[in-house]
């Protein structure tokens, strides 16, 4: 079940970096609260992109070879970004709206899970001769 649910982190990162890179404005004019961020910035949005690629990958990589350092790793931005997304909440005032909700089932939720699942999964063994 875990690992179902890691390869559903998997699709959603790689779905945020396709969605980022190959059509970054649009990602802008409907991801909630992006364009109160700020003017749009293309370079930066596909930038992004790239880093959420780097995760799926990463992780995807992770669970075929049973590696959890590559799962870890992978899991890791998408965290730090949830992190900054909190600070960037308490910044705002704590308000429970739209943007709030989004953040939370796609940033946070995944993020923190993809993270959580990460450390919990087995160890690699290595046998050495």
């Amino acid at each position: 079940m875990a690992r179902a649910v890691q390869w559903i982190f998997v699709g959603w990162f790689l779905l945020l970096a396709g969605f980022m890179f190959f059509t970054p404005m649009v990602w802008y004019q409907t991801t909630p609260g992006v364009v109160q961020t700020g003017p749009f910035n293309m370079h930066f949005i596909m930038d992004i992109g790239l880093v959420f690629l780097m995760s799926g990958l990463a992780m995807a990589y992770g669970l075929v070879r049973h590696d959890q350092t590559a799962l870890v790793c992978g899991a890791l931005w998408p965290a730090l970004h949830a992190a900054f997304h909190i600070f960037i909440w308490f910044q705002r005032g704590i308000p429970l709206d739209f943007i709030a909700v989004s953040n939370l089932f796609g940033i946070q939720l995944p993020a923190w899970g993809a993270l959580l699942l990460a450390c919990q999964s087995p160890k690699r063994s290595y046998r050495h001769a």
